[in-house]
This record gives C-alpha cells, sequence and structure tokens, in this order.
C-alpha cells in the first residue's frame, strides 16, 4: 500500500512540475498592436527535453503503482 500511495504521490508531483515548468516558462502574450492575443506560441513547450524530470516522475511512479499493485 505505500508504494501504491507513494506512486501516486510522484505521478501528480510529475504532472504538476510540467505544468509549472509550462506556465513559468515566459508570457503568455506580447503586445501585438490592440490585441493581447499572441502573436505566435510554438508547441516547444511540450517537448521533451524541457520536461524529462516531469516525464522521469511520473514514469517512476507509475512503476511503483503497478509494482504496489502486483503484491
Amino acid at each position: 500500500m505505500v508504494l501504491m500511495g507513494l506512486g501516486a504521490l510522484l505521478v501528480l508531483g510529475g504532472i504538476l512540475y510540467m505544468v509549472r515548468a509550462t506556465l513559468w516558462r515566459g508570457s503568455l502574450s506580447r503586445p501585438a498592436g490592440d490585441t493581447l492575443e499572441p502573436t505566435r506560441r510554438g508547441v516547444g513547450f511540450l517537448g521533451v527535453g524541457a520536461n524529462w524530470p516531469g516525464i522521469l516522475l511520473m514514469a517512476v511512479g507509475a512503476l511503483l503503482l503497478v509494482s504496489g499493485a502486483g503484491l
């Protein structure tokens, strides 16, 4: 039961890390004329290079969840 709880916490922590990294990466809008919408925001913030710690946390958490369910 402890492994499953720790796994769930790691998965949740990985998700929160990736959300925080996405939101704090930069401003969501730039002044572009009379609109507040961004002129262009690519999907580079979704790449593996920027989110590898969160992906690692989720993978370890998933392994703990699976191993805890097998016991």
